[in-house]
């Protein structure tokens, strides 16, 4: 896998079409709050890169800003060369990025079929007229099965998502962010929730992502995210801690201290 670096407070590289993201200096402050301060970071394409911290770390604030939900107080963000730091949520998703959430945002009355088929036709360019009704052999259809395959629900494809598991709901989302083809896929938490055997699976699925997909993973279960990146992000209180393999993640006294609990 190819490997993500953090850099200094001096002016990050530009990047090009290799590089998926940089970040440099990025800050967001809430009024007096300071919520994320100083965060950069370059993530080449194929990159692994796990976000982990207590909570009220500025994790998910530090997704948001990435995503276009928000934006940065201060600091530039790039992807895949380009300056976005001003672009909105839609034309960054449209860029290439992908995001799960900690809460799933499913059609729970709809079937399985149809979440992934919706997700398909959003990102489209094409026209849509929704009062159509959809031929099981068209593109959207044929992308939708391809994905629920890919993430093990090729059999519950009729049903409601209503039905499903916690963990297949998971999965299902997972199947949604995939099937636009992203670049660059956020995910916000997967593993939330899940028993010790829809992990196992949450796992595998991670690890069999498209070799050129970036990937940035905000986790609590460091077991689980420390074993599918190469290079690991630590915050605290909203400020860089720590960053480094994951073996020197765990090795490293300052981030033992933040788990722990342990700080002198």
């Amino acid at each position: 896998m190819s490997s993500a670096s953090v850099v200094s407070s001096s002016p990050a590289p530009v990047g090009d079409e290799e590089t998926a993201l940089v970040l440099d200096g990025v800050t967001r402050r809430f009024g007096g709050l300071m919520a994320l301060s100083g965060v950069s970071l370059i993530l080449p394409r194929g990159g692994r890169l796990a976000v982990i911290g207590p909570n009220g770390a500025g994790k998910t604030t530090l997704f948001r800003l990435i995503s276009g939900e928000m934006r940065a107080s201060d600091g530039t963000i790039r992807l895949f060369g380009e300056d976005v730091s001003r672009v909105g949520e839609r034309a960054r998703a449209r860029r290439g990025i992908a995001r799960t959430f900690q809460v799933s945002n499913l059609f729970a009355d709809l079937s399985v079929l149809d979440n992934v088929r919706i997700a398909a036709q959003a990102r489209s360019s094409r026209p849509r007229r929704f009062w159509w009704p959809i031929g099981d052999r068209d593109a959207y259809t044929l992308r939708a099965r391809e994905m629920l395959d890919r993430v093990g629900l090729a059999q519950r494809g009729g049903d409601r998502v209503a039905d499903l598991s916690h963990g297949e709901q998971r999965q299902l989302e997972i199947a949604m962010a995939l099937v636009v083809g992203p670049r660059l896929l956020l995910l916000d938490e997967p593993a939330a929730g899940l028993s010790a055997a829809e992990r196992k699976v949450l796992r595998r699925l991670l690890e069999e992502l498209p070799e050129g997909l970036s990937l940035l993973l905000i986790e609590h279960d460091m077991s689980l995210a420390l074993e599918l990146v190469d290079h690991v992000l630590c915050l605290d209180n909203g400020v860089p801690l720590a960053y480094g393999t994951p073996d020197e993640i765990r090795a490293n006294p300052a981030v033992q201290a933040v788990y722990l609990g342990r700080r002198d």
